[in-house]
């Protein structure tokens, strides 16, 4: 019998198969399972011209195929070192790090294409393909044609200047990291100074512009978002220029990181009621606090040794003269200066780096706050401890 059985099992179980699939209350109670909702950076293509090209599309968390919300878009053209075939380089500089790093700031659908080599973003084929990206992921992740926003950077921003010209109607806003009409690999372009940048702004018209340039700047010279940022300002155009004092060519480290950039780009929408009126604005921005000097007893306050709450030291503070100095636990020591008697930058370091004093109700100073762009660490200040030899004694006792 039991051999019986174990012979016609399979027939048995084709069976129920059959059954169970042909019975729809059974298929109720066991519904296919759906597969994860795919977000973050994307593998796509894009066909043109019978050729195909990779990019990535960045999806945030909440997004959902399902709830047919229209999203912002936002277009990036990466710059000359990120150009390539396999569609991913372009991920690795400007916007896509800053996003990685803050991705509750950016709740945008991000389309990433990239130029292919020898090619630049200024090529009409080139700049075809990248609206072609565009349009095919606006169509397939139901984006808002109202809130669609252009940036690029370096040859990314000349390439962002020819489709602010060449599709005006298609941009709610529009943020230039690094860029010009005034192309490196076509100098001759230079002979036009004083007629395309106009060209330009007549076209861009009032949509809202913002501009970031390194003031030492020798591959884009800063010149160039000057000039564009005069000739939209005289023809009552929208317009930011935000220069980065002493900075060089990589003025979209410091501009992607701007936290106000991703709220004033939603900020503006085609087709608002009222318009975006004309305004300009230009701000020089130093790369550090102009530093404080304190007296050399407040710094003796604050040197010392720190531990990270898992008890190991992260830092060891100590002075010289009147300057303040960080050794990190590998020996390495770097100059800290102040912005206040309880916060202090790195003039050779990061940017948004911070280390904030953390004292107790009586002025004591008790720990640091390590902060920077990304997180903050909580470091203790240790206690000297005071030897037994050297431990005051009184008729013979210790005193606590």
């Amino acid at each position: 019998m039991l051999r019986l059985l174990k012979a016609l099992a399979p027939g048995l179980s084709i069976a129920l198969g059959i059954l169970t699939t042909g019975n729809p209350a059974a298929a109720r109670k066991h519904p296919t399972p759906l597969l994860p909702q795919e977000t973050g950076f994307l593998n796509r293509t894009v066909e043109l011209h019978g050729a195909h090209y990779r990019f990535q599309v960045y999806l945030p968390e909440d997004f959902r195929r399902d709830d047919h919300k229209q999203w912002p878009i936002i277009l990036f053209l990466h710059g000359r070192g990120e150009r390539g075939a396999e569609g991913m380089w372009q991920t690795q500089i400007g916007l896509p790090p800053q996003v990685r790093d803050h991705p509750e700031r950016w709740p945008f659908i991000i389309v990433m294409p990239q130029c292919t080599y020898p090619n630049f973003w200024t090529d009409p084929d080139m700049l075809k393909m990248a609206m072609a990206a565009l349009d095919q992921e606006t169509a397939e992740f139901h984006a808002d044609p109202a809130r669609t926003y252009l940036t690029g950077l370096s040859m990314g921003g000349y390439g962002a200047w020819e489709l602010a010209k060449n599709e005006s109607r298609r941009w709610a806003a529009i943020a230039i990291m690094s860029g010009g009409p005034f192309w490196s690999y076509a100098p001759e372009r230079w002979q036009l100074a004083a007629t395309l940048p106009g060209e330009y702004a007549r076209i861009v018209g009032r949509t809202p512009v913002w501009l970031f340039h390194g003031s030492e700047d020798d591959v884009v010279p800063m010149r160039e978002s000057d000039l564009m940022f005069n000739a939209i300002k005289a023809n009552n155009g929208h317009v930011r220029l935000w220069v980065y004092q002493g900075l060089h060519h990589d003025s979209w480290a410091r501009g992607y990181n701007e936290p106000e950039l991703p709220h004033w780009l939603l900020g503006h929408r085609l087709g608002a009621v009222p318009e975006p009126q004309p305004f300009a604005e230009r701000l020089v921005l130093p790369l550090h606090p102009i530093p404080v000097k304190l007296p050399q007893a407040t710094l003796d306050a604050i040197a010392g040794e720190y531990h990270d709450p898992a008890g190991h030291i992260a830092a060891t503070l100590f002075r010289q003269g009147d300057q303040l100095y960080e050794k990190d636990p590998h020996g390495e020591v770097t100059e800290v200066e102040a912005e206040s008697a309880n916060s202090f930058f790195y003039p050779n370091g990061g940017v948004w780096t911070r280390l904030i004093v953390e004292r107790d109700s009586d002025g004591h100073v008790t720990g640091l706050v390590f902060r920077d762009d990304r997180h903050e660490e909580h470091w203790e200040r240790k206690r000297p401890v005071i030897a037994r030899k050297d431990t005051p004694h009184q008729n013979g006792q210790a005193i606590p």
